[in-house]
């Protein structure tokens, strides 16, 4: 039998999730044929046969997640070294099986009597989750019997798969290495025409905010401890969506008029929506923009994901009384909040930027 094992279907991608067969064993197939559709951790991806033949063996089920370089296909024939496999990937004969989340295993930290552990194992309850009442912290039976009945009645736990899992594992990867601070301020927007195109102006409020201060224009390799400023800005535009939070990238922000970058947003919002965007227009952006503020909200704290060093939130446009001339007005105002992360980038370099981007966004329009 000839395997094929699953190819590197982007930079950075070591695993990725079965979302359906498309062959199945005994087909004939042929070369370039859609074998499986695969979800990495932001798009669905088809992987197509390399050869043409029967196959004998497909590893893995509906949700299974695969390791890149794992037995993906196996093939009628002698086994041989085809070069099945795309790209440099690392060995690996695993599938791996996802559990649904819980929130921890009884061990030996947990004061149980062996009645009281095979009751919660017989009712489906981690023992880690019951709060013992019974004397120096046992658990009781009472205890066991309360929590089932709560789990009956919330359901089963559902776990996270596809760009939920994705976003789980980046939240906790930023949380774990960057070193976040955030900056907040508001622009006066008074002078705006009716009906403006709020995301391209705040698009271009970024690229003044990046000649200002190029420093947050910059990609950080921590485990070298080097930084590299960027002349070219490729904007990640964070997109909610009933699947979890997307970023594709709208490439070269700076040299880019405005009807062409909006053509390139509603492009790229189509096929985020569709789940056909492909995976390199949602990897290598340089600064991201996160414009919540169409949902709601005034400030925030954004999350910074490495190796980028800063991202700009757009809070709710709203009206608010400012100082004009030294008297009261009611002016319409956006609140931004910007958060970097201070290993690479200072408190002034930060204060910079938004004041750029500010200037830039109170110029009328």
């Amino acid at each position: 039998m000839r395997i094929f094992k699953l190819p590197d279907l982007g930079e950075g991608m070591q695993e990725a999730e079965i979302v359906e067969w498309h062959a199945k064993e005994g087909d004939e197939v042929v070369v370039d044929q859609p074998l499986v559709s695969m979800e990495t951790d932001k798009a669905i991806v088809e992987v197509p046969s390399p050869q043409a033949g029967r196959i004998e063996k497909v590893f893995g089920k509906v949700h299974d997640v695969v390791r890149v370089g794992a037995p993906l296909v196996g093939f009628e024939g002698a086994a041989d070294d085809a070069g099945t496999v795309v790209g440099e990937v690392p060995v690996g004969r695993e599938v791996v099986k996802e559990a649904a989340v819980g929130g921890g295993h009884a061990g030996p930290g947990i004061r149980a009597t062996p009645a009281i552990r095979a009751l919660a194992h017989r009712l489906g309850v981690d023992l880690a989750l019951v709060t013992p009442s019974g004397p120096d912290a046992l658990v009781t039976t009472q205890d066991v019997q309360r929590v089932a009945k709560l789990l009956a009645e919330w359901g089963p736990a559902e776990t996270l798969r596809g760009t939920r899992r994705a976003m789980a594992q980046n939240m906790a990867l930023a949380q774990r290495e960057v070193a976040a601070a955030t900056i907040m301020d508001d622009a006066d927007i008074h002078g705006w025409t009716p009906g403006p195109d709020v995301t391209i102006r705040l698009l271009h409020a970024i690229v003044a905010g990046c000649v200002a201060a190029p420093e947050l224009n910059t990609l950080f390799d921590s485990a070298a401890g080097a930084r590299r400023v960027l002349k070219k800005v490729d904007v990640g535009i964070a997109v909610d969506t009933p699947d979890g939070l997307f970023v594709p990238v709208l490439r070269d922000v700076a040299n880019r008029d405005a009807a062409d970058l909006r053509r390139g947003l509603d492009r790229m919002r189509a096929d985020v929506l569709a789940r056909k965007i492909p995976a390199e227009e949602l990897r290598g952006y340089t600064i991201t923009l996160s414009n919540y503020g169409m949902i709601g909200a005034r400030y925030s704290a954004p999350i910074v994901l490495p190796p980028t060093v800063a991202i700009l939130g757009a809070g709710r446009i709203r009206d608010q009384v400012v100082a004009v001339a030294s008297q009261p007005a009611v002016h319409r105002v956006l609140p931004l909040s910007l958060t970097f992360d201070h290993r690479v980038v200072t408190g002034g370099e930060a204060a910079r930027f938004l004041n750029a981007v500010i200037a830039d966004l109170e110029t009328a329009a």
